[in-house]
């Protein structure tokens, strides 16, 4: 690599043409050190797929770069992947290719590409070829007699090449355009195939979400410090101010804060959580941490939906905000959060009772919703409280050959039935009542039994756990007092525990009287999004929002997606995700706009 050029260093690849077709050239990729973290790196492979359709012969693609770790895969298209961290080692085969390509944003239609350089770092040249160097290479002439003919998508825009600031935000910018204007699309495959031209053309907030779904962040040893690090990253590029509060030993929270041009105002909030849940690798289709894209523009990974997708849309909703030299009256918190997918306990329920919460000043927040499967939104007001109770039952003992009375089996026996036909009741009322949903009725699940110490031995003691999820419209104490009266009708000795109670019931206004409502409810008007009102079925960390006395409301622009989240193979659609962006950068002005409260004033 010639020095002056400001690009790559050290050996690389020649990527040339001919009179014919393209061909591979017999190389091994080395140490490139411009290269400075995985979304860079991404940059550079997702091209390669789209050569393989130009070089049928081609058998293996290698990379080397200091600073990352061994990996093997796969293309989507097949073709063998390997990268690791010794920098300066050739490596075996002689098929191998690395390049980027991208379109300049002129309109022009030229192509550029960034090469390194073949063996030895020599200059390289075939007959009736030409090879390029640098980020400010000279444009290939794709119209020259005997040049090779790529398709457009080849010379679609990478973000991953673009140094951060004003050139990346134009970059952005481009792509946005491009693909509104439709340029932007993968090729037709068949479905449930892995895309083989998914990078050369892909849109950087799509590159950006899918690198952030690569980040194992699943329990029970997820990386936080690695999440932490990729998403101040993202906040210094947007020019974002940076905190970071360890709510407890190993437990981290991070705020990124767009300051207001009226500081005193009330904040709006936008709340994610960082975690996902465990997976079982072997009903995936995908691998659930590669964030693997098919043909359709399906992304499949663990937090697609769950909810690592409403990060980088706020992010990226900021990032055209900025770019568009908006700014507003009232200051953005986003607050990054672990732990929410073990009950928040250690995350949002400790971070709320600190100063550094409350030094916020929270007037409004968003967090999650689900995904709806119709071509409704659905919007969350409110939650079921969670209930985990623990049954025991205490009995006599006993030989398992003899007919023992008042045993802790039948005591159970009677508890289990009590619950369960309390369970059949709400199933039959939603089923019955079109007009509810699940948040509208209590769910009662039976998750634990406990008991016994041998096949031939009565036990003396048998427990039972249940996972019950309440509606706000219940009165908590009398829902109490029916539990109490199941367990006092089972028999003497038995007694009943909670692990998780919680009595809060606080519901966010949707009356249009209401201003933060009124802002919220006229963008999806003016967007035309059909939204429909509910009470979340399960937990979120919105809940220790309101109970602190805040409005908040759960929302994932997600429709016509199914809902996915703790299942296997779960996936979002890239356009879904896009639009999720055009959504925020509509809902956030509004908003950050609201004017002044009398509270305020």
């Amino acid at each position: 690599m010639s020095p002056r050029s400001g690009g790559w260093r050290g050996g690389g690849a020649l990527l040339c043409h001919t009179a014919g077709p393209f061909v591979p050239v017999p190389c091994w990729v080395a140490a490139c050190p411009a290269l400075r973290d995985s979304r860079e790196l991404g940059g550079l492979l997702r091209t390669a797929p789209a050569l393989q359709q130009h070089l049928p012969g081609i058998q293996r693609f290698h990379v080397v770069l200091p600073n990352f770790e061994r990996r093997h895969g796969a293309f989507p298209g097949g073709c063998p992947l390997s990268w690791a961290g010794a920098p300066g080692v050739p490596l075996p085969g002689t098929m191998a290719l690395s390049a980027v390509a991208w379109g300049d944003g002129d309109g022009t239609g030229r192509g550029r590409c960034l090469l390194g350089c073949p063996q030895g770092g020599r200059e390289h040249r075939l007959e009736g070829g030409q090879h390029i160097w640098g980020r400010h290479a000279r444009p290939i002439n794709r119209s020259a007699p005997g040049s090779a003919r790529l398709p457009e998508r080849f010379f679609g825009l990478s973000g991953g090449h673009r140094a951060p600031g004003l050139g990346a935000e134009r970059g952005r910018a481009e792509a946005q355009r491009r693909r509104q204007r439709g340029e932007l699309c993968s090729p037709g495959m068949a479905p449930g195939k892995p895309g083989k031209s998914a990078g050369a053309s892909e849109d950087p907030s799509v590159a950006l979400f899918r690198e952030y779904l690569r980040i194992d962040t699943v329990h029970p040893k997820p990386d936080y410090d690695a999440a932490i690090q990729f998403l101040e990253r993202v906040g210094t590029d947007l020019g974002l101010a940076s905190q970071k509060v360890e709510v407890c030993q190993g437990r981290v929270v991070l705020v990124l804060t767009w300051l207001g041009t009226n500081p005193c105002l009330r904040s709006i909030l936008l709340n994610s959580h960082t975690d996902v849940v465990p997976v079982f690798e072997e009903h995936w289709t995908y691998p659930p941490f590669e964030a693997v894209k098919d043909s359709q523009g399906n992304i499949y990974a663990r937090g697609a939906q769950d909810m690592k997708c409403i990060s980088i849309q706020y992010l990226e909703a900021i990032r055209r905000l900025k770019a568009e030299g908006k700014c507003f009256a009232r200051t953005i918190h986003l607050t990054f959060v672990p732990d929410e997918e073990v009950g928040g306990h250690k995350g949002m329920e400790m971070f709320v009772q600190r100063p550094e919460f409350r030094a916020l000043n929270v007037g409004f927040a968003l967090d999650e919703g689900l995904a709806s499967p119709s071509d409704t939104f659905s919007v969350f007001y409110g939650e079921k409280s969670p209930w985990w109770i623990k049954v025991k039952c205490m009995g006599s003992p006993g030989h398992g050959s003899r007919f023992i009375s008042n045993t802790a089996a039948e005591k159970m026996h009677k508890v289990i039935t009590s619950f369960l036909a309390f369970r059949e009741s709400e199933k039959q009322r939603l089923k019955s009542d079109t007009r509810l949903t699940l948040g509208d009725v209590t769910s009662l699940n039976l998750t634990m039994l406990e008991g016994g110490v041998s096949f031939n031995v009565v036990p003396s003691e048998m427990a039972a756990g249940f996972d019950i999820r309440i509606p706000p419209t219940v009165d908590l104490k009398a829902f109490e007092k029916q539990v109490a009266s199941w367990c006092q009708a089972a028999g003497d000795g038995v007694t009943y525990e909670f692990h998780q109670k919680c009595m809060d019931q606080h519901i966010t206004s949707t009356e249009e009287s209401d201003p933060w409502w009124k802002a919220f409810s006229g963008v999806c008007r003016d967007l035309k999004l059909q939204l429909k009102l509910e009470i979340f079925p399960a937990a979120t960390d919105s809940r220790y929002i309101r109970a602190a006395g805040h409005p908040a409301i759960g929302f994932s622009p997600m429709n016509r997606t199914p809902v996915l989240l703790h299942d296997h193979n779960e996936f979002l659609n890239e356009d879904v995700f896009l639009r999720g962006i055009d959504i925020y950068a509509h809902l956030l002005p509004a908003l950050a706009s609201v004017p002044l409260l009398p509270a305020e004033g």
